[in-house]
């Protein structure tokens, strides 16, 4: 089922398109990234999806709701702002009260939401005094305080250390059990971590969609390593020669490079090695990052 269907979305600043012709749908129950560089139009497009800003044209819809699905929605901005004189426990209490939950609701809620994103010890803290991911941790559990039917994450990693990283990335593993989660992010590595599906977006445009293995499969490129027990610039000019050799890097006793077809061509470099007495320690296949494949869609 799906929680969210997008339809042709648009948002034009003056003569600008920043979001051009956007479709797609998220599937309950699962963790969605979108993906993109700076200036991308992530930022815009989840804006218009929380009800911040008005689509120039599209429809948002979800579950039969196209007017205003803000309450079925839990919010957290890429700079969320607290009341730093607040301790975590009021901050959420007042966010549950002003969501529209009772006091002794918003405060149980309080709890349990404290205890999933491992803010309980520090609950009667004062916020000011939170580092930057339990802060970030804080601003996640003010967005499901409602028990929304979509959690939506503007960069929730970017300006953190790598430790508080760490931190956001653990619990929306969590997270994702439990909720539908749609998050953006220009450090696609951490979505290849939690993410089951992705959304590509460049320029405005979505240029790329579905589930993250099979996006994979779609553009995937076999790729082989070859350790020496030496420079490996000697035996570059070998596997230059070689017209089913593609993209040769060398670093160090390494040596990386595309195939046309993996089986067939890792069986010829056996041949090479054996013919040859090369010194070769290990032999690998490795599939492309998500950066690496994002690029190579870009291209595309």
């Amino acid at each position: 089922m799906n929680v969210l269907e997008v339809s042709s979305l648009e948002k034009k600043y003056r003569e600008k398109l920043a979001v051009n012709n956007l479709s797609f749908q998220l599937k309950q129950g699962r963790c969605t990234a979108l993906l993109g560089p700076n200036g991308a139009g992530k930022t815009t497009t989840l804006n218009m999806l929380a009800g911040l800003i008005t689509p120039t044209n599209g429809s948002i819809s979800t579950n039969g709701f196209s007017k205003d699905i803000r309450q079925l929605i839990g919010y957290l901005p890429q700079y969320p702002s607290f009341f730093e004189w607040m301790s975590g426990k009021e901050f959420l209490t007042f966010s549950g009260e002003i969501s529209g939950l009772t006091r002794k609701t918003s405060q149980y809620r309080c709890e349990e939401l404290l205890e999933l994103v491992g803010l309980l010890e520090g609950k009667n803290r004062r916020i000011g005094q939170y580092s930057g991911g339990m802060k970030q941790r804080l601003g996640i559990a003010q967005a499901l305080i409602h028990k929304p039917k979509l959690l939506i994450l503007d960069e929730p990693v970017s300006a953190l250390d790598p430790f508080g990283r760490r931190e956001v990335l653990e619990l929306l593993k969590k997270l994702k059990k439990e909720t539908t989660i749609l998050f953006s992010t220009h450090i696609l590595n951490d979505a290849e971590q939690v993410c089951e599906d992705v959304l590509f977006l460049h320029g405005g445009v979505l240029i790329e969609e579905g589930p993250l293995l099979e996006v994979k499969e779609r553009h995937q490129t076999p790729r082989l390593n070859l350790y020496f027990n030496e420079d490996s610039e000697k035996y570059k000019p070998y596997l230059l020669q070689k017209d089913w050799v593609h993209h040769l890097v060398a670093e160090g006793n390494r040596l990386s490079f595309e195939v046309s077809e993996l089986e067939r061509d890792r069986a010829r470099i056996f041949s090479m090695i054996s013919e040859n007495h090369w010194g070769v320690t290990r032999l690998e296949t490795s599939e492309q990052s998500l950066e690496e494949l994002f690029m190579e869609v870009i291209k595309v």
